[in-house]
């Protein structure tokens, strides 16, 4: 349908009944934080005014295990698979596809596809939100992708940041304050945990009651401080206890070596990538998250659900998900803190069971997905009556 002029164009943008198709483009890695939201944001939308499509950036093949749970959910979700560093072959791909679906938004996630792709929708009159998941900090090459990725959310027409922090860093950088919204992460659990028994057969851990299990879940690498928990779990005062580490990432064979020259041995037990981890929260006694840095991490919900008492680092977004009242909160970087976070709920289990039931309450009172889905259509109708007011009239 032609659109003849703005007032109309603006009418149909607003309109009860009006659909909005939006493109979600990104390079997934096998599994995170920012895949979850994305996955939600697609799958959740069914049913819903916006019609959500996904573009996965994969360098090598198209059989990445991010597409197969879009799929299974009929998401319409199209690999572009490129070599590593074929930029242009990507850009011109992308291009093709936004041709052909015509998107009314495109929403882009991490700093590929933010710096890589974006412009791609830009020259084509598409208007562009991204997600700000947050910035893993390290070395200087990290810092350089992170001045570019801050550079780009200048020219998108609405940059989300899942964390109140993260919305100031943003503002800090240039940012203008009218294009940057709040909007914290959801949850809604996709299958029920397993029981106890049943999920520590799953990760082969001792169900003796009085075996203490101190689960961790995430990508190993700096920003998540695997390390910190590492350094927390040989100064824990002496009794039966394992950890279980849940994830992958560069860090992995770093990690394993300093667990052997710390004496941790046998103690902490390395799984690796695991398919539906969130089922296996209710085998821990205690979620530790350990984190440099975050935006809302979603391993966190995952423990709330689970009724798992949690000790968590007090950084990015994390205060804004959970207390004192609901969980152990201490200072980043500080492993004696870690330490004794475990440790209080190893003497005061049931302290830690009421925390842990108070987090469960809240997850399910805050951060429900329907009104962050509300969120989202919002920001997505803002842009698209901007593009179309903005656009000129007939000669």
């Amino acid at each position: 349908m032609l659109v003849r002029d703005r007032r109309e164009a603006v009418s149909l943008s607003r309109g009860p009944a009006a659909r909005l198709s939006v493109l979600h483009v990104l390079a997934p890695a096998a599994y995170g934080g920012l895949e979850a939201v994305v996955q939600a944001l697609a799958m959740e939308s069914a049913g819903s005014r916006v019609v959500a499509s996904v573009a996965a950036i994969i360098p090598g093949t198209a059989g990445h295990p991010f597409l197969a749970g879009l799929r299974a959910a009929a998401v319409p979700a199209f690999p572009i698979v490129v070599a590593p560093r074929a930029y242009l072959q990507e850009r011109a791909a992308l291009a093709e596809l936004c041709e052909r679906l015509r998107p009314d938004v495109v929403h882009t996630h991490g700093y590929r596809a933010d710096v890589v792709d974006a412009g791609v929708a830009r020259r084509l009159g598409i208007p562009v939100v991204t997600t700000v998941h947050g910035f893993t900090g390290g070395g200087w090459r990290n810092r350089c992708y992170e001045w570019l990725q801050l550079r780009a959310f200048h020219r998108c027409d609405a940059v989300v940041a899942v964390s109140r922090p993260l919305a100031q860093r943003l503002s800090r950088s240039g940012v203008p304050a009218e294009r940057v919204h709040v909007i914290p992460n959801a949850w809604r659990a996709a299958a029920p945990p397993l029981d106890r028994a049943a999920a520590r057969q799953v990760l082969g851990v001792p169900s003796l009651r009085d075996h203490f299990c101190i689960g961790w879940v995430g990508r190993l690498s700096d920003e998540k401080g695997p390390a910190l928990l590492l350094d927390a779990l040989v100064r824990l005062p002496v009794f039966p206890w394992t950890a279980c580490v849940v994830g992958e990432g560069p860090a992995r064979r770093a990690l394993e070596a300093r667990a052997a020259r710390l004496g941790l041995g046998e103690r902490v037990r390395w799984y690796g990538g695991v398919a539906g981890a969130r089922r296996l929260y209710p085998a821990f006694d205690v979620f530790v998250l350990s984190s440099r840095t975050e935006g809302t991490p979603v391993v966190l919900f995952e423990a709330m659900a689970a009724d798992v008492p949690i000790v968590a680092t007090s950084v990015g977004g994390v205060p804004d998900v959970v207390s004192g009242t609901e969980a152990v909160l201490v200072a980043p970087g500080e492993p004696r803190a870690l330490a004794a976070g475990i440790w209080a709920v190893y003497c005061d289990a049931a302290a830690a069971a009421r925390r842990a039931s108070a987090a469960r309450v809240r997850l399910e009172r805050e951060f429900d997905v329907e009104r962050w889905l509300a969120r989202y259509e919002a920001v997505y109708r803002t842009v698209r009556a901007g593009a179309l007011t903005s656009r000129p009239g007939p000669a």
